[in-house]
């Protein structure tokens, strides 16, 4: 681990969806869609985490570290509710989110889920599924700092969505060398890691090209199919990370010497936590 370090804490938060239109980003369906992905992934993502970690809690050495994994327990249990939350109004606006919100359900329970195992065999399972947290991580810290960073209100961006996407990408980067230092703490194999970042950047690609044309489909207002054109056209105008800057930042992390505090900006990070709406209002 590096000397960077802060206290990581769960930031209670709360968002009134009350006010959301359908495209909360005006004239921009996909880049809305693209965006509500996260929605319908990233609970049972973070559930999933969350319940990894946990039983990594107990084979944990080192004080630190074991402090940092209890805060990215509490600050992931959170950003799983939050986006609980916004997938629910989706549904109750008419657009149906639980059949694809169940296919995220069998990956991470079924596929990435506990196993019958004991002893070297369920530890073996334990690190593995640790490599691809650290591999997943690696990917909302960028998009954590992306988001910190694009002209999203420029585009007339939802500004309680943007809160919501601006709070947790902020907690994103604020966290994001944990998974990583676990994994190194208790297994740390380069072989490990290069593997699980191969097999989770194809799974990643999926899980939003499959998610954005299921719900363009979906939409009750029917704004049309989900087309490449439209996300290079999104992309050029920063509404979305282009291919390029996903391709550049995936090449460090298969360097041996490298460490998460190398992307993203904490200074950045914490000033916009604290000056969040949601976040000042949960104290």
């Amino acid at each position: 681990m590096t000397d960077e370090h802060f206290v990581l804490h769960a930031r209670n938060v709360e968002f009134d969806w009350a006010a959301l239109p359908m495209h909360w980003i005006p004239g921009e369906p996909q880049v809305t869609h693209t965006m509500n992905v996260l929605h319908l992934a990233l609970p049972e993502g973070e559930r999933w985490f969350v319940e990894v970690f946990k039983q990594a809690v107990p084979l944990i050495r080192d004080e630190r570290l074991k402090a940092d994994v209890l805060g990215f327990i509490g600050q992931e249990a959170v950003h799983a509710e939050a986006h609980d939350g916004a997938a629910a109004h989706l549904e109750a606006a008419g657009l149906r989110v639980r059949p694809y919100v169940a296919q995220m359900e069998w990956l991470f329970r079924k596929l990435l889920g506990d196993r019958d195992l004991t002893g070297r065999a369920a530890e073996e399972w334990l690190v593995e599924r640790l490599g691809i947290v650290a591999a997943i991580e690696h990917y909302t810290a960028f998009l954590g700092q992306w988001v910190l960073d694009a002209p999203l209100e420029d585009a007339g961006a939802d500004p309680v969505m943007l809160d919501l996407l601006r709070w947790h990408g902020a907690e994103e980067v604020e966290h994001r060398s944990v998974a990583f230092d676990l994994f190194m703490h208790l297994d740390g194999r380069y072989t490990r890691r290069v593997r699980s970042m191969a097999a989770v950047t194809p799974v990643l690609a999926w899980v939003f090209a499959r998610g954005t044309r299921y719900l363009m489909r979906n939409d009750p207002t029917r704004p049309g199919r989900a087309s490449l054109r439209a996300y290079r056209r999104a992309a050029k105008r920063g509404l979305l990370p282009s291919g390029r800057q996903l391709l550049r930042e995936i090449r460090p992390y298969f360097r041996k010497t490298y460490h998460p505090t190398e992307t993203g900006n904490t200074e950045q990070a914490v000033a916009y936590l604290a000056g969040s709406p949601a976040a000042r209002a949960a104290g």
